[in-house]
């Protein structure tokens, strides 16, 4: 029996909870929609999105790897980012679609790793985690109030990190494809 047999109380389980908890406050600030706000919503954005990065390392380094932290991580991470894309795009700061295409690849690529969980479990690719991280900096760079050269940057950033998106996207399907159809042929 693991750790994780005992409860969702763990360290990890605490930082997902943590994220989860930032999700209203990123939103808060974001409707607030002033310079002070954008830049406090772009350290609590960052310092929550730190946190996925230690969550899961942290439960797999432990042995405090949890059902609930298999839901909520995922869920945490897919609030975070969506509460700060749709705030962005409603201030006229992103445009629609990129909102749009991201947030309907997240709930595509989730609800299909829902249907083929029973098959097996699709890791995370290098690209899906690359693009995790450009759409972190590129919100991040969004959120905080910087001259016309940062808001730039943060268009390019943003334009790869919607790419990726798509890119590995379109990959994850195509894993699950391939797992759904193995499982198939072994029945």
């Amino acid at each position: 029996m693991t750790r994780a047999d005992a409860g969702v109380f763990t360290w990890p389980n605490a930082l997902t909870a943590a994220r989860l908890v930032c999700v209203p406050i990123v939103g808060l600030l974001l409707w607030r929609d002033d310079p002070t706000s954008r830049d406090v919503a772009a350290i609590v954005f960052v310092l929550a999105a730190i946190t996925d990065l230690v969550d899961g390392a942290l439960a797999r380094r432990t042995g405090t790897e949890s059902a609930f932290g298999a839901f909520a991580d995922p869920v945490a991470d897919k609030a975070l980012t969506g509460v700060a894309l749709i705030g962005l795009s409603w201030l006229g700061d992103l445009p629609w679609w990129i909102t749009i295409v991201i947030i309907v690849r997240e709930v595509l690529v989730t609800i299909v790793r829902l249907v083929v969980v029973r098959h097996g479990v699709i890791p995370a690719s290098p690209g899906g985690k690359a693009k995790t991280v450009l759409q972190i900096v590129a919100i991040a760079m969004y959120l905080a109030v910087g001259p016309g050269w940062w808001v730039d940057i943060a268009e390019v950033i943003m334009l790869v990190a919607v790419a990726f998106t798509v890119v590995t996207g379109v990959d994850y399907l195509r894993r699950a494809w391939n797992l759904s159809r193995a499982a198939k042929e072994h029945r």
